[in-house]
């Protein structure tokens, strides 16, 4: 079966985890290029070992190869500052972005929340790895209310699985993630925070989700987690509620006050979560890293699938 030429920008940590998924797991893509800077790095020495044509000039040494031509679409799993110039590139040549970068100029991408709106789009933005996380965990809530005042996220990693580019694109992260949690996840105000933990052994990812919602019964909230869980699990198997959803009631004798919004009435959720990551590359704890290239990659093969028509 035919599969749809694609390229990989950025030889690091989430770009050879990508390359793997894609090489060994994808039915619908076929890795042609993988493009870094560094011309000693691990990743482009992995991607040579399995006959994928490298380059250690970045998107303008693929651009040269013979290849090039056959790529339709481009994973940018470099940095927010680079995305700018690879988008530019990629549009005067025709090619469909998938943004691993918090560059966010396409719009953010949730697969298992809104990828079927975006579906048309030149390029699509991966949100970071704690909104891929968190963001349908809000959507869920937001989903069987009639508003959810304020969500908040902190996404915890182990330091080990933060690599320059994850630590380049610390205050990018919070912002996209913030905003994210807003226009995809439905909160009428979202806070992303990062925590790079150095304990040793390393942690598996973990975060936790806040939510004030109003209008909704706990029961529904739960239900609707629970789903939500069971659907990222579909292509990030690691992903699980660590328990069950906790609750507090806030009424008109002991109203939430938040910060710069005001008091409210409603029910706050609480839920923990964590991500083991499949091992594809990076140890499992790495699970940060393992969302971003699963929800990469599944929505480059549903993209894949409407506008190249390769069946998955």
């Amino acid at each position: 079966m035919a599969k749809v030429g694609c390229a990989i920008l950025g030889s690091g940590n989430i770009g050879t985890d990508l390359m793997i998924k894609i090489i060994e797991t994808s039915t619908v893509l076929e890795l042609l290029i993988f493009a870094g800077i560094e011309e000693s790095s691990e990743g482009l020495a992995m991607a040579r070992e399995r006959s994928v044509k490298t380059t250690h000039d970045g998107i303008d040494g693929a651009k040269q190869l013979a290849e090039w031509s056959s790529v339709d679409i481009v994973f940018d799993a470099t940095s927010a500052g680079a995305h700018g110039y690879h988008n530019e590139v990629c549009q005067i040549d025709g090619k469909q972005m998938v943004d691993l970068t918090p560059a966010a100029i396409g719009p953010y991408c949730v697969p298992v929340v809104n990828l079927e709106d975006h579906l048309e789009e030149a390029n699509v933005n991966m949100v970071t790895c704690g909104g891929q996380a968190t963001i349908p965990i809000v959507a869920a809530v937001r989903s069987v209310s009639k508003s959810v005042p304020y969500a908040e996220i902190v996404a915890s990693v182990s330091s080990r699985s933060a690599g320059p580019g994850t630590r380049a694109n610390i205050d990018e992260f919070t912002d996209t993630t913030s905003r994210g949690i807003e226009v995809v996840g439905g909160a009428e105000r979202g806070k992303a925070i990062i925590v790079l933990n150095p304990a040793e052994p390393p942690m598996i990812m973990r975060d936790t989700v806040y939510t004030l919602s109003v209008g909704a019964e706990t029961t529904d909230i739960e239900d609707a987690v629970d789903a939500m869980v069971a659907r990222v699990q579909s292509y990030v198997p690691g992903y699980e509620l660590k328990q069950k959803v906790q609750f507090e009631r806030f009424g008109s004798n002991n109203r939430l006050h938040i910060p710069g919004m005001g008091d409210y009435e409603g029910v706050k959720s609480t839920v923990f979560l964590e991500v083991e990551g499949a091992g594809h590359y990076l140890p499992k704890y790495a699970g940060n890293l393992d969302i971003m290239t699963a929800a990469a990659m599944s929505t480059a093969e549903r993209i894949a699938s409407l506008k190249f028509g390769v069946a998955a």
